[in-house]
């Protein structure tokens, strides 16, 4: 065969492959979360997590969870924690009730949202 004669062939197959690339990364993006959703993950948040961090996320039986602190972790770290809890300690993993999306989301929000920015000594 003619090395021209490939070219076609040679030019199908990137177009195949440019085309299989973006939809790849077109799945890897994730679609934000409905806002019904994000309300409910929220009462979750401050309801049931706040059973033990405190409703205000101040602390309690579980540590508070201030925005400054939470700078500390990346959300990958955050969301694996919580999906997955604390070894050896009182912090259950939440996976079997939310997913890693949710958990995601929650910790987004811990870092960005978290209407607690800080704990002040005298608080």
């Amino acid at each position: 065969m003619h090395p021209s004669a490939m070219l076609p062939l040679l030019f199908g197959f990137l177009m195949l492959s440019t085309n299989a690339m973006a939809e790849s990364h077109q799945d890897n993006q994730q679609e934000p979360l409905a806002a019904n959703r994000q309300t409910e993950l929220k009462t979750l948040l401050y309801q049931d997590c706040g059973s033990c961090h405190g409703m205000t996320l101040r602390g309690g039986l579980g540590p508070a969870l201030p925005r400054d602190r939470m700078e500390g972790f990346t959300a990958e770290a955050l969301s694996h924690i919580i999906l997955h809890g604390i070894p050896g300690s009182a912090m259950p993993g939440w996976n079997a009730l939310i997913s890693e999306e949710d958990a995601r989301w929650i910790a987004e929000h811990l870092k960005h949202d978290n209407p607690l920015e800080t704990l002040n000594p005298q608080d």
